[in-house]
């Protein structure tokens, strides 16, 4: 229980830290932020087939421009479709400028009927927190963990603010470390 009580407790300090943030940002630095993926990050995508992303909500980091970067790179882009909470996320197949569906969660998704769902080789994927040793707070509702175990050899990279960074993330055994995290100012791998 005490690892659910520090996690939840985590969240809610989390979600304000990265708010407030993102708050004190206009819309140029938000985009531009990720702009130019790192050289790791470049080689990682250049070495992938399809690289799974998502749309932000609300003051999680944008990953558009790396987005825009692996389509210019010939690379297939999925997007997360949640069809409900009890159901695995799956993960379909998108082309910026596409249609987007509400989903749950206040989540932009592809649209089921013309979307065919891909496997990802390479995740870019939201997270409230992260520490050093690559462990990732997500809002809690274990999408990101099972998708993960799904997909054991895709790489999976974090993309977050630099103040999303904790000493430690209170983590259990089901929890799927990240490969690597970027931020607007580091790659920590």
């Amino acid at each position: 229980m005490e690892v659910v009580e520090a996690k939840a407790r985590l969240r809610a300090e989390l979600r304000a830290r990265r708010d407030a943030f993102s708050a004190d940002l206009d819309s140029v630095a938000r985009t531009l932020a990720f702009r130019a993926p790192p050289t790791p990050l470049r080689m990682l995508i250049g070495q992938s087939q399809c690289i799974a992303g998502y749309r932000s909500v609300g003051s999680e980091a944008d990953p558009s421009a790396l987005l825009v970067y692996a389509v210019d790179a010939g690379k297939k882009i999925a997007l997360p479709f949640i069809d409900r909470p009890s159901v695995p996320m799956r993960f379909l197949e998108w082309t910026p400028g596409d249609p987007l569906l509400p989903g749950p969660f206040g989540i932009e998704q592809p649209d089921i009927a013309h979307a065919p769902e891909v496997e990802p080789d390479l995740f870019l994927a939201p997270l409230l927190g992260f520490d050093r040793r690559l462990q990732r707070l997500g809002q809690g509702a274990g999408f990101y963990d099972r998708a993960f175990a799904r997909y054991p050899d895709a790489v999976k990279i974090g993309v977050a603010w630099h103040i999303q960074e904790i000493d430690f993330v209170p983590d259990d055994p089901w929890d799927v470390p990240l490969d690597a995290v970027l931020t607007e100012r580091e790659w920590i791998a």
